[in-house]
């Protein structure tokens, strides 16, 4: 049985084993799905092993995108503009190519949830591995305008800079102006229950509002935009199935249908809340 899994530090709280699991029964794919812990220090030694007891592919986690794109043998065109690696795959000569599917899962997310993104305003905070990873797909949808915000102007623009468009800018929060057609929050503050300083002004009552971060609650960001009158919120659960139906193409060769599985991934977290 071809053997999967997804590497990271910490990795307890990875839903992508369900994911994949789910996948797999729906495609009639036979295979194996697991996580696997990794020391900070060990990634090449981990992968190598598995790689060399049979592995056919890797999702990659934090804190280990960047060393997947440095051990990846060949990058796809999304994967080397990102910089960071998010799947890896073993070929049949036994090379490792790296892909990048986080920016075409968030895509896929934002057009199911009928969110245009051609000739819109965006904001996309943040300016890490996960906003480095998703700049790419939005630009091909052809916004009017991406400002990159971040608390360190400097990460920004140095962002904004690699992708040498006429559409991106770069910002620090307190710099912000004007209102926007859609807000990412590509931060982690959410996670510690956070907002980013941001000043006021930004939303409107038709701006949308999308968190990568996602739990059985609102989000921390998607309360602050609530509390401001959005009503088009969503988090980031729907860009996890989505980029795990890449990366399962990637390896597999089919598609596999996302909505149901958001949907029973929605329902399992709404019980636990």
């Amino acid at each position: 049985m071809d053997r999967y899994a997804v590497v990271g530090n910490p990795i307890a709280h990875s839903k992508s084993p369900m994911i994949h699991q789910r996948f797999a029964q729906q495609t009639g794919q036979q295979l194996s799905y697991e996580k696997i812990l990794v020391d900070l220090s060990a990634f090449d030694e981990e992968v190598c092993s598995f790689f060399a007891l049979g592995g056919k592919g890797l999702n990659v986690t934090v804190p280990f995108k960047e060393d997947a794109f440095r051990y990846a043998d060949e990058l796809t065109p999304r994967g080397k503009q990102a910089g960071a690696i998010n799947t890896l795959a073993i070929r049949s000569d036994g090379t490792v190519l790296g892909d990048n599917t986080d920016g075409a899962g968030l895509v896929a997310d934002l057009l199911n949830l009928g969110w245009q993104i051609q000739g819109k305003r965006i904001l996309l905070l943040g300016a890490g591995g996960a906003v480095r990873g998703v700049v790419g797909p939005l630009l091909a949808q052809q916004p009017q305008e991406i400002v990159i915000a971040n608390r360190t102007v400097e990460k920004a623009e140095a962002v904004a800079a690699s992708f040498a468009s006429d559409v991106l800018k770069s910002s620090g929060y307190a710099e912000l102006a004007g209102q926007f057609d859609l807000v990412i929050n590509g931060t982690s503050a959410s996670l510690g229950g956070e907002v980013p300083p941001l000043p006021e002004g930004l939303l409107n009552g038709n701006t949308r509002v999308y968190d990568m971060m996602y739990g059985a609650e609102p989000t921390a960001f998607l309360k602050w935009a609530a509390a401001q009158g959005v009503t088009s919120l969503s988090d980031g659960l729907g860009m996890l199935v989505e980029q795990a139906a890449e990366a399962f193409e990637l390896w597999r060769g089919v598609r596999p249908d996302t909505a149901p599985v958001i949907q029973s991934l929605r329902a399992e977290m709404a019980k636990s809340a």
